[in-house]
């Protein structure tokens, strides 16, 4: 009997133990509390290393809750001691009463990247946990509290547990002053504060209780105004610190040298100054990054640094470097990123950079750097950016077969060739720019088919011709396509329908040979069309659909060949140009959210300047119909598109007046409907247009007199040359009640003035004809001089039609009286 108890007790300790009934009834009230949202996780889902999937989902009555997705028990008692939910989706608020707090013996939670805004944390969470990963008020017992992308949005606690190692609380919406104690926490290995603009940091000035201990630093993107303060020396242990983006002065103080553990050294985007080669003193470093501060000095100093032979990152991007890379250099094989650009650089690329076995991100854009790309050993390369170099040749192979390739950028080069249709092998491939690069031939007809994650396609200004024969696929994910100024011929593709994402359009400056494509307007997110300059005719139709263009922003159809009147409709689904966005006085740009370092481009005529390569402000709305044959009036419905900033009809045969409603047009700040054959006066309400920079009025049929005040007293005579019917400034003619200049009389004010003479009976016509007998005889005079002279033919011709025109003249006097 003793044996088969025994045996029984093993066999039972054998097996694990089912959650108890109480819990598994705990997690699923917890799990109806929160709706399952994708959106909620979105950050997940934008990086592979995240697997986003709801959890929760799979958890039920009818299964032991120790096997759910995210839920882990002890082993021996069953009770569920880590829940682990990250990226699942969960939305909603926390509550006090939460059904969490019932599972006593949780001693790990993380709940990072769900949603759960507004939610204050109970103190509930004090009894036994442990490690918390998710949002907190006063943990007075924690060993470790991690939060990333928590909206806190409050001060930060000073009641911190003495036994915390881990205080990681990155872009948490924290505000207000760090308390020092923070700093005296003499267990605290880890402090990681990041991403809390809001939050201001001032460290102790003397040797604080946990610098002994502490391993990682990061204050990234916090209030730090000032130098590294002496204190800084005794963070014996460090290895990790970043304090980019934190305001900070000066050269690099000599507290830093003391650092000598330090592995990872961040302090970018600073105002950081001095010669960058004194940082070869760190000789256990894997990551060294300085762009974006005031650093000089050349490079020589890596041909004798033989201590970095771990390093992987080197960014000096965005500082004063000068001279050539060195060519010498034999100890950095391990480099997997190489960040120069924007400095002083020049010389050619030298071959030990090609030859990098690991090198994934290579960044030189912005140099003076020559010569040619060579092919490149790595076969890991993820990012190529050599923009805005004088760099030359094809583009080398090695480069159209890297599988693992998200960003080609080349542009501005004088990279010579066609683009191969091996480039439709870069699966991986994010944006390509060729731009202003002088390739030539066709664009391969596999580029819009390449795979789902191209979102910037920009060939513009190179000579490639051609039809565009690409075949945009359904489900694409383009957002920018430009091959703006190319020999281009044929038909804008019918495909582009495809590109739901499109959000910037440029195919001006080419030869296009199409009717107006409508069928873009059914594009949702279409905000920049530009069909400039191409050879597109006809009339815009009237397709009898409200809901197209809805968010377009930047019209640019001029120096084409329409005809017939303004797309009245077209103006009237404008609905992005019916608002005003002045939300920030910051200006912003138009670029994908994903990739910011990337402003869309296009070429804009605004305030009488052409503008090519232009980064398109948010706040830019413009419509450039100008140099084609539109006829008919101005819609007076433009008026209505108070967004507007620039408006251009010049140079078409429009007739008719202005329309008043353009008063309405408050941000407008250049006007121009020059040389086309409108009629009337300026309407006077026009004066209200405070924004007006820039108005062209010239070379039409107006009258009447100018208005006054405001913007219009600053215009000159340019903006109102050619119609003669107008008056006043900036102009000589007399407007009535103007007496601010003398008055001009004209010549047929001339002419008016005397028909008003020969009607007066106050002149005897013996007093004209007396005249005009002067006038022959000085007339006759200057014929005898002429002829006795051999004075030029065209002269004599001019003096014989003037005395033909005085005989005339006597003639009519005496016939009237």
């Amino acid at each position: 009997m003793l044996y088969t108890f025994l045996g029984q007790l093993v066999f039972s300790l054998s097996l694990p133990h089912l959650c108890p009934e109480d819990q598994a009834l705990a997690l699923l009230q917890f799990k109806n509390m929160f709706p399952i949202n994708p959106n909620a996780s979105d950050y997940c889902f934008e990086f592979k290393e995240f697997h986003s999937y709801p959890k929760t989902l799979t958890w039920n009555r009818s299964t032991d809750c120790c096997s759910w997705d995210g839920v882990h028990c002890d082993k021996m008692t069953g009770q569920v001691i880590e829940l682990n939910l990250t990226c699942s989706g969960l939305q909603g608020k926390f509550h006090s009463n939460s059904s969490l707090f019932q599972l006593s013996n949780l001693k790990r939670l993380d709940l990072s990247y769900n949603d759960f805004s507004g939610s204050l944390i109970s103190p509930k969470f004090d009894s036994d946990l442990t490690i918390l990963n998710c949002s907190f008020k006063n943990l007075t017992q924690l060993r470790e509290l991690h939060l990333y992308d928590v909206n806190i949005s409050s001060t930060i606690p000073s009641n911190f547990s003495s036994h915390l190692t881990t205080l990681e609380l990155s872009d948490t919406h924290l505000r207000g002053i760090l308390p020092e104690r923070v700093f005296h926490l003499s267990n605290l290995k880890t402090l990681d504060l990041s991403d809390n603009p809001q939050l201001t940091v001032r460290f102790p000035i003397t040797k604080w209780n946990s610098s002994a201990s502490l391993m990682k630093l990061l204050l990234y993107n916090v209030d730090f105004t000032g130098r590294i303060p002496e204190s800084f020396s005794h963070l014996t242990s460090l290895h990790e610190l970043n304090m980019g983006y934190s305001n900070l002065l000066g050269p690099i103080p000599k507290p830093l040298w003391n650092l000598t553990h330090v592995e990872s050294l961040s302090l970018g985007h600073n105002h950081l100054e001095g010669p960058i080669s004194q940082f070869s003193r760190f000789g256990k470093l894997w990551e060294l990054s300085l762009g974006y501060n005031y650093f000089d000095g050349r490079l020589e100093f890596l041909s004798f640094n033989r201590n970095w032979t771990q390093l992987e990152v080197l960014d000096f991007s965005s500082n004063c470097l000068t001279g050539p890379i060195p060519t010498n250099i034999s100890g950095l094989q391990n480099l997997k990123k190489l960040l120069l650009s924007s400095n002083y650089l020049n010389g050619t690329i030298p071959s030990w950079i090609f030859s990098l076995p690991s090198l994934q991100l290579l960044d030189f854009s912005d140099n003076h750097l020559s010569g040619k790309i060579q092919e490149f050993k790595s076969k890991t390369l993820s990012d190529v950016a050599l923009s805005q170099n004088q760099l030359q040749g094809p583009i080398p192979n090695s480069l159209l077969n890297q599988t693992s390739l998200r960003f080609l950028l080349l542009s501005h080069n004088n990279i010579s060739g066609q683009i191969a249709s091996t480039i439709c092998n870069l699966k991986d491939l994010n944006v390509l720019n060729l731009r202003s690069t002088n390739l030539e031939g066709t664009i391969p007809q596999c580029l819009g088919e390449m795979n789902k994650y191209l979102w910037n396609l920009d060939l513009s200004n190179n000579n490639l011709s051609g039809t565009i024969n690409t075949n945009f696929s359904i489900g694409n994910y383009l957002t920018v396509i430009s091959l703006h100024g190319n020999k281009l011929t044929g038909k804008v593709p019918r495909s582009l329908i495809n590109c739901k994402y499109l959000t910037l359009l440029d195919l001006g400056n080419n030869h296009l040979n199409d009717t107006f494509p409508n069928w873009l307007g059914y594009l949702p997110d279409l905000k920049i069309l530009s069909l400039r300059s191409n050879k597109l005719h006809g009339p815009i139709k009237h397709s009898g659909n409200r809901n197209l263009f809805l968010q377009l922003q930047i019209m640019d159809l001029s120096s084409n060949g329409f005809t017939g009147n303004l797309p009245e409709s077209l103006f009237g689904n404008l609905q992005a140009m019916k608002e005003i966005d002045e939300s920030t006085r910051t200006p912003q740009y138009v670029s994908d959210q994903y990739a910011d370092f990337y402003d869309y481009l296009t070429t804009i005529t605004t305030k009488g300047h052409d503008y090519d390569s232009a980064p398109v402000l948010a706040t830019n709305m413009i419509i450039d119909l100008s140099k084609n044959r539109f006829e008919g009036h101005i819609p007076s419905i433009i008026g209505d598109l108070v967004g507007l900033r620039t408006l251009n009809l010049s140079h078409n045969v429009l007739e008719g007046h202005i329309p008043a409603s353009l008063q309405n047009l408050s941000v407008l700040e250049s006007l121009d409907f020059s040389s086309n054959k409108i009629s009337g006066e300026i309407p006077q309400q026009l004066a209200s247009l405070t924004s007006l920079e820039v108005l062209n009025l010239s070379h039409n049929h107006l009258v009447g007199c100018i208005p006054k005040g405001k913007q219009f007293d600053t215009f000159e005579n340019s903006s109102y040359q050619g119609n003669d019917g107008l008056r006043g400034l900036p102009l000589s003619k007399h407007c009535g009640g103007d007496d601010r200049i003398p008055q001009a009389t004209t010549p047929a004010e001339l002419d008016q003035e005397e028909e008003e003479d020969e009607d007066s009976p106050m002149i005897s016509w013996q007093a004209v004809l007396m005249g005009y007998g002067c006038g022959l005889v000085i007339g006759l005079s200057v014929i005898y001089i002429m002829l006795s002279t051999q004075y030029p033919a065209w002269f004599s011709r001019m003096v014989v039609e003037l005395e033909h025109r005085i005989t005339t003249r006597m003639k009519k006097h005496k016939k009237r009286y």
